[in-house]
């Protein structure tokens, strides 16, 4: 049962359009748990290229879906920044998924039904009491359906590369512009096209562009959408 004023948000949109980044601060400033289920499919991404399930950003389906169930996946709180750290195999890979080599795979790692199907199991496990923000591209359309929140973020393609960029910089990542800009171009299309769950606006998300908005602009207009949602809800089950 969820409380009043507990309720499930959901972030749903592209690469690099700062959802991870709202969602955080959401639960932050809500107190509610986050979840990144885009960093459990970089979990994933991350096994299939240590153990040589990916070659040249190929995917041996097959032997993925064979090793499926010796990967366990969990978040653990890093009680310093008060931020959610994805262990793959009981080890902490935070640092690991984030490199540009897990991020040119993470799509097509994404798009295999029976991958999804595990982690959307674990997902909706997770926000079984409510009180979640959860982000990634399937979250108001397939894992949440439900959720009393949804948003569908999007921003235009040169402001997310260069969002990207700046953020591996200061990672000591050795990526160049066009890089990014191809390797978000091309996660664009393999989650859009994809079969299974495919990224999508759900019917009764709201889009919000934050091309011009900066992180706190974002946060106070996504809190106020909050703040109303919960009294309107409040007000409903009053009746």
């Amino acid at each position: 049962m969820i409380t009043i004023n507990k309720i499930t948000i959901a972030i749903d949109g592209f690469s690099s359009c700062g959802k991870s980044t709202l969602a955080k601060a959401l639960a932050k400033k809500l107190n509610y748990v986050f979840i990144d289920s885009g960093a459990m499919y970089r979990g994933i991404s991350l096994y299939c290229i240590e153990n040589k399930i990916s070659v040249d950003k190929e995917i041996n389906e097959e032997v993925l879906i064979q090793h499926l169930p010796d990967i366990e996946i969990h978040f653990e709180l890093n009680t310093e920044n008060q931020s959610p750290e994805l262990f793959l195999n009981g080890e902490n890979v935070e640092n690991k998924i984030r490199k540009i080599e897990v991020a040119s795979i993470v799509s097509k790692v994404a798009s295999i039904k029976e991958v999804r199907q595990k982690l959307v199991v674990l997902q909706q496990k997770m926000g079984e009491l409510g009180g979640i923000v959860m982000d990634g591209r399937d979250i108001g359309s397939v894992v949440f359906p439900n959720a009393e929140l949804k948003l569908f973020v999007t921003a235009d393609p040169e402001t997310r590369a260069q969002r990207r960029f700046l953020e591996l910089q200061s990672k000591n990542e050795n990526v160049t512009l066009e890089e990014i800009s191809f390797n978000l171009e091309e996660r664009d299309r393999i989650d859009s096209t994809r079969k299974e769950s495919p990224l999508r606006q759900a019917n009764d998300a709201i889009l919000l562009d934050n091309s011009n908005l900066n992180q706190e602009q974002q946060l106070e207009l996504v809190y106020t959408m909050i703040k109303e949602k919960i009294r309107e809800i409040s007000l409903l089950s009053n009746h």
